[in-house]
């Protein structure tokens, strides 16, 4: 069963990285070059409904390994082995994404223009950098952590 929650983790964060990589890298550019929000908006409509079940099937399953690897929710945040620092920095990274997803969604996207087209953009760099950030640290889980 755990082997069943590593495959459908990995499986989100594929879906999760790879689409925030493929605006960053594709779309982005593109509506920054023609000074269009449309196309970014375009995107996030079209990957938003993979985008966030792929998010959630993350925490979900992220939360069952943590428990195989006995990091219970006591222990969240202990630091006290390595893979206890490996869990509790990928959840002070899902906690960041979901702030600047907040911000994004409540602040930017709702006015989102030409002229806040940049601000947009960097909060999809910042997104990116925690999840690949989030993807190298959990390869050091089959090293026994950090």
């Amino acid at each position: 069963m755990n082997h069943l929650f590593l495959v459908l983790h990995l499986l989100g964060a594929t879906i999760w990285v790879g689409g925030h990589l493929l605006l960053l890298i594709r779309y982005l550019p593109q509506a920054i070059k023609e000074n269009e929000p449309d196309i970014v908006k375009a995107f996030e409509k079209k990957f938003e409904p993979l985008g966030l079940p792929a998010l959630l099937l993350q925490i979900i399953t992220g939360i069952l390994l943590a428990y195989h690897y006995n990091v219970r929710i006591e222990n969240w945040f202990s630091f006290s082995n390595g893979i206890e620092k490996v869990v509790s920095i990928k959840l002070m990274l899902l906690l960041s994404t979901l702030a600047l997803a907040a911000h994004a969604r409540i602040f930017i996207i709702p006015k989102l223009s030409s002229r806040n087209l940049t601000q947009l953009g960097i909060h999809i760099l910042l997104i990116n950098i925690i999840a690949i950030a989030m993807l190298v640290m959990g390869t050091f889980i089959r090293k026994g952590g950090l």
